[in-house]
């Protein structure tokens, strides 16, 4: 089956990289520690992405091959991701779209996916009017952090909109763009992921601890 990109759904929440499976982050509204899979549960996370879908619209895209989800991003407007306000550089802007995570598995890092994924991201929010988007970075590597590497930010075109020298709040015109009209799925099929990643069968949850 060709890889392919599509929205992120709740049906996919237990396919995704392993240390993001029920993950409930960015969707809690207690202060957590800022680690991925800080809070897990699966059935909010399933709850939140249904919820988002039915109140905004899609809030992320998945690259999927053979039912294997390669990556994901996921993103939404930041009063539904509550977390967005313990950060030092909060709060994310109101008129911005706020891109909260991106994961890949290992076997398809550093191959370009995670570029892909983010562009699928922007187009759609091109698309459906959305004028900005805003997310947090990190200096470092952010590997077991729950957002996305400034470094990775600034080679896309993000600029700092508001400093800090760990979690800086950049920021991204979707007007300044021109190149979302490239055909996603056609560069997606032409990447080379040199391992088939083996579908998982994931346990059920007996708490909402990781």
């Amino acid at each position: 089956m060709p890889r392919r990109m599509e929205p992120l759904t709740s049906d996919l929440v237990e396919d995704l990289p392993s240390a993001c499976v029920g993950c409930a982050f960015w969707e809690s509204r207690e202060r957590l520690p800022r680690h991925c899979g800080a809070k897990c549960d699966v059935e909010l996370s399933r709850g939140w992405i249904d919820y988002v879908q039915a109140q905004w619209g899609d809030c992320g895209r998945a690259a999927i091959e053979d039912g294997v989800v390669l990556g994901f991003v996921k993103y939404a407007p930041p009063g539904y991701l509550p977390q967005a306000e313990y950060f030092p550089a909060s709060p994310p802007s109101d008129d911005a779209v706020f891109l909260a995570c991106m994961h890949l598995v290992d076997e398809a890092r550093h191959l370009g996916l995670g570029k892909l994924l983010l562009h699928a991201a922007l187009r759609d929010l091109y698309l459906r009017g959305e004028r900005a988007v805003e997310a947090y970075g990190f200096s470092g590597p952010s590997a077991d952090l729950p957002v996305i590497s400034a470094e990775f930010l600034s080679d896309s075109g993000f600029v700092v909109e508001r400093s800090h020298p760990e979690f800086p709040l950049m920021r991204l015109k979707l007007k300044s763009l021109a190149t979302l009209t490239e055909n996603v799925e056609a560069v997606l099929q032409g990447l080379h992921v040199p391992l088939r990643v083996h579908k998982r069968v994931t346990a059920p949850y007996a708490n909402s601890e990781c």
